[in-house]
């Protein structure tokens, strides 16, 4: 009985939660792009403009600014004007928590 108890509560909190896992789902696609978790990295150290980003990594503006827009998209980097130029940061303590957790894991 318990057992039966305990599998009704665990489908109610899938099935309210639905919408929820997919959004999770979609968040952890976006670290399945190699240049994406890269950025990431390196905007765990500093916030950088494109040609910056580029450089580091040394992968072309084109492709950094595509996977940025990507990044942006999904709320995991944000960007502020200095000048002409457009800085990437990340968008919060979470996106370097994510990291971080990761590269802890895979570490073990």
């Amino acid at each position: 009985m318990e057992t039966e108890n305990s599998i009704s509560r665990i489908q109610g909190a899938i099935t309210r939660n639905s919408e929820l896992f997919d959004e999770l789902a979609q968040l952890y696609k976006i670290f399945a792009d190699s240049s994406r978790v890269k950025i990431l990295c390196a905007l765990t150290q500093s916030e950088m403009c494109v040609s910056e980003i580029s450089e580091f990594l040394s992968i072309t503006q084109s492709a950094v600014s595509h996977q940025l827009r990507i990044l942006k998209t999904s709320n995991l980097v944000k960007t502020r004007r200095a000048g002409k130029s457009i800085i990437y940061s990340l968008t919060d303590d979470h996106v370097r928590t994510i990291i971080d957790c990761g590269m802890e894991h895979i570490a073990e």
